[in-house]
């Protein structure tokens, strides 16, 4: 029992529902089409230095998603709009994983450490994400070395036409 010699100041917490509804993916999906990147997020973690970082991602065709591992953390998946290839890679680049997220897979998780890439297949896709943070920028040794560099657009476009038909098993031909 709590006893007070004055009032007792009752604190109250209002939570607020965040949520991602048709019209903020819409809009998502809008800002992606228009940005220089191909891609636009919406982050639900309040800060870059949550532990849990959950953002949807809004990824038009042809936006490069450069494979890529995080050293610190898996990382989980889900379409919300759209279809999305989503590889895994061993460390030569032979794929040793492949699913489509919106088609016949509904979520997955990268396993730390694991190579992996995204391709957007359709207009207005919109991925969701949720990995541990802080967040932390990519390093050029996040990359894979076999990967062409973001300057490198002729090589970007010839992996992202690959990676819609690469099976596992297969080894990029531009390496």
């Amino acid at each position: 029992m709590l006893l007070c010699a004055r009032p007792c100041l009752r604190l109250t917490m209002e939570s607020h529902m965040k949520k991602l509804d048709v019209a903020r993916l819409t809009s998502l999906a809008d800002e992606a089409a228009h940005s220089p990147r191909l891609r636009m997020n919406h982050n639900l973690h309040q800060e870059l230095a949550d532990p849990i970082q959950r953002l949807a991602i809004a990824m038009e065709p042809g936006t490069y998603i450069r494979p890529h591992r995080h050293l610190q953390t898996w990382e989980l998946l889900t379409a919300l709009q759209g279809r999305f290839v989503v590889l895994n890679f061993d460390d030569e680049g032979t794929v040793i994983a492949r699913a489509v997220l919106g088609e016949t897979t509904s979520v997955l998780e990268t396993p730390v450490a694991s190579w992996h890439a995204v391709l957007s297949l359709d207009p207005g896709a919109v991925i969701f994400e949720v990995k541990h943070g802080p967040y932390a920028p990519f390093r050029e040794e996040d990359f894979a070395p076999w990967s062409p560099a973001v300057d490198d657009v002729a090589g970007q476009q010839a992996l992202m036409a690959w990676y819609r038909h690469a099976e596992v098993g297969q080894r990029w031909p531009g390496r």
